[in-house]
């Protein structure tokens, strides 16, 4: 079986969960044995992370216009991509590439698949942008899909608004590789770092991402909580600067830390540091930074927000609505009695690897697409 992987980025950094999943995907589609390439754009992409990959192929494009991750168009590329491939699978929505890649699907006629990883709503900025997006082809590239793959169950009626009913969307949730987190303790030079535990959050600093609701959140808390950090791991996404104003006005500039970007050991060394990952995300289709906590041992807490809501069978207090004062009442809860992290520590390790590694979560694409190709067959 040939499969073609289509992202506009396998940069973590700038790709955040959808880079993510398509290069843990591929990877493991790989290693079943599947000829699988990756179609992206060269930004930020480098030796390391296309050597990772294999025995997956990359295929990257020049890049042209940084701000809509506008290729350097390459037709002749992309079509000999797309003739050479059995299946295609188009990760996210909003993205030029997935659009010059679907027009080569329809020119030649091959099954695809559609993984828009909580991409369809509109929101947030470049919204009528996205509007002529979705008129011009994006709704077109969703409803002639062959098949469809929803992250959570939640997303399903997200597809719904394209015409496409709940009853035919696949549910593949996103998955985590636990050899990527070994523990380690190479955090142990950075002096910025105090002694006391950590609440973390993993992620761009951003407004979907809701970081000024966790860092509202801990200045309502923090003289409860006296001997806690609150670290920020993750690139600026534009709210870098207010942020540290906002724990600078509130004397707490002592205990907020802001990493930046974080991989590899120094990824999984904030991990296995922090008592407690905090997802305080408006919205999201399912959070890949809390299975990288579980597979880590950290326990996580989520808003109602993060297509997640599975995390309730742990404990119900690991998820709480999307407000300062909601998250706020939750670390308070967990956190003041360190008995209640160490009991929910462990089981939510075993139901990240029991339901979500990734050599649990890729059969899942193998038999989609046997069913997928034997319907063209039969066809």
């Amino acid at each position: 079986m040939r499969v073609l992987n289509v992202n506009s980025s396998l940069d973590f950094k700038a790709g955040g969960g959808t880079a993510e999943r398509t290069f843990q995907m591929s990877r493991f589609l790989a290693r079943e044995g599947v000829e699988c390439t990756v179609l992206t754009i060269d930004t930020g992409l480098n030796d390391a992370r296309v050597l990772a990959l294999k025995p997956a192929k990359v295929v990257a494009i020049p890049l042209l216009w940084r701000r809509f991750y506008v290729p350097r168009i390459s037709w002749r590329t992309i079509k000999t991509l797309v003739d050479d491939a059995d299946v295609i699978h188009l990760m996210g929505h909003w993205g030029v590439l997935n659009a010059l890649t679907y027009w080569a699907i329809r020119w030649a006629g091959k099954p695809y698949v559609v993984c828009p990883a909580g991409a369809l709503p509109i929101f947030g900025r470049s919204s009528l942008l996205k509007r002529f997006y979705n008129a011009l082809v994006g709704a077109a590239i969703i409803r002639n899909a062959s098949a469809w793959i929803a992250v959570t169950e939640a997303e399903m009626q997200h597809f719904e608004a394209y015409g496409v009913p709940s009853s035919r969307v696949t549910v593949i949730p996103n998955g985590v590789c636990a050899e990527d987190f070994p523990e380690t303790d190479s955090l142990a030079g950075q002096a910025q770092l105090g002694e006391g535990p950590i609440i973390l959050f993993m992620g761009r600093l951003n407004l979907i991402k809701g970081p000024d609701l966790l860092l509202d959140a801990f200045i309502r808390i923090a003289g409860q909580l006296p001997n806690y950090q609150l670290v920020f791991a993750g690139p600026d996404g534009g709210m870098m600067t207010e942020l540290k104003a906002l724990a600078e006005r509130h004397a707490l500039s002592d205990r907020v830390h802001f990493l930046g970007h974080v991989e590899g050991v120094k990824k999984s060394a904030i991990y296995h540091r922090a008592v407690l990952l905090v997802v305080s995300s408006r919205q999201e289709a399912m959070s890949i930074v809390a299975l990288e906590a579980g597979i880590c041992g950290t326990p996580a807490l989520l808003t109602n927000q993060c297509g997640f809501s599975e995390i309730r069978s742990i404990d119900p207090r690991l998820e709480v609505s999307a407000s300062a004062e909601a998250l706020a009442a939750g670390m308070v809860s967990l956190l003041a009695d360190s008995a209640v992290l160490e009991s929910i520590a462990p089981k939510w390790k075993r139901f990240v690897m029991t339901k979500y590694a990734w050599e649990v979560v890729v059969p899942r694409y193998l038999i989609l697409y046997r069913d997928l190709l034997g319907r063209k067959l039969r066809s």
